[in-house]
């Protein structure tokens, strides 16, 4: 079953997002835990929680994704930058065990100048501190394009962070396509061959989520800019056959394109009929 969403504003709540989301003929959706530029979150509702959940179980929708601010850097220079991005990063998985099912997803950060290394011990000492076995959320490391000093751009990057955690089994990955297309991994032209190397270095098992994007520059530009699915350097018919791998099939699929609520519609719909076609083909 095809799972596909777009990014929507958390403003009015759970429920007026689950709406939103069924209005443009998505069965999921992300939102940003709290302001992407830092601050606090919102009150919580229980009735708008349990409308929420009851809309979810109604239209089998999910599972989602919530995206913690931009922040959020547990691998900064500076120690109240880190501790910052560690209270949110508690108080973010604290607020949605309310939300059985819900995805956590992550930038890992920028070292800003400290070394892959050295960002890499930083942001597994902040899951260690934070997860536990009795977690429900699963946490989504999301990969990276390479811009500045990221951490992430590479699957190794990713694997050295997951060879870190002592609860391992709370931890998956959110691959971007314009993330990775921009970093260098050629899924215009090898898609397979991208999920093999994949596969080989994280496991396809901790695949949990894609977030689907054009991008704006050409592959190993490093640069991250993100354009409407099929106008970009990518292509439609590329990210469309990226998406029919079996092991991507039944993950959440997060349109993050520069689009209203209205374009996001009509890009879901236009990738919702390739995907009929393409399975009443076979």
């Amino acid at each position: 079953m095809l799972k596909i969403g777009c990014h929507l504003s958390a403003a009015k709540g759970y429920w007026a997002m689950g709406r939103d989301a069924l209005s443009i003929g998505a069965n999921t959706f992300q939102f940003f835990t709290r302001n992407p530029r830092g601050g606090k979150a919102r009150a919580i509702d229980p009735e708008d929680e349990r409308k929420f959940l009851t809309l979810m179980r109604e239209h089998e929708m999910g599972p989602v994704v919530a995206h913690a601010p931009y922040t959020m850097n547990v691998c900064s220079a500076s120690e109240k930058t880190r501790e910052f991005g560690c209270s949110v990063l508690a108080d973010d998985l604290s607020r949605l065990e309310r939300l059985p099912g819900t995805y956590y997803n992550f930038h890992p950060g920028s070292h800003v100048g400290q070394g892959v290394e050295e960002g890499v011990r930083m942001i597994a000492d902040a899951l260690n501190r934070v997860l536990t076995p009795d977690l429900q959320t699963v946490v989504l490391l999301e990969t990276m394009a390479g811009k500045g000093t990221e951490v992430g751009r590479s699957f190794e990057e990713i694997r050295e962070i997951l060879d870190r955690v002592q609860c391992t089994e709370k931890l998956g990955v959110c691959l971007d396509t314009c993330h990775v297309f921009d970093a260098g991994y050629p899924i215009d032209s090898d898609p397979d061959g991208v999920l093999e190397e994949f596969d080989r270095v994280i496991g396809l098992k901790r695949l949990r989520a894609v977030h689907l994007n054009d991008s704006k520059n050409s592959r190993g530009s490093r640069k991250d800019r993100h354009e409407l699915i099929g106008e970009g350097n990518i292509g439609f018919e590329a990210l469309l056959r990226f998406i029919r791998r079996p092991a991507l099939r039944n993950l959440p699929l997060i349109l993050e394109t520069p689009n209203d609520l209205a374009g996001h519609g009509q890009e879901i719909k236009k990738i919702s009929e390739f995907w009929r076609k393409s399975e009443d083909n076979g």
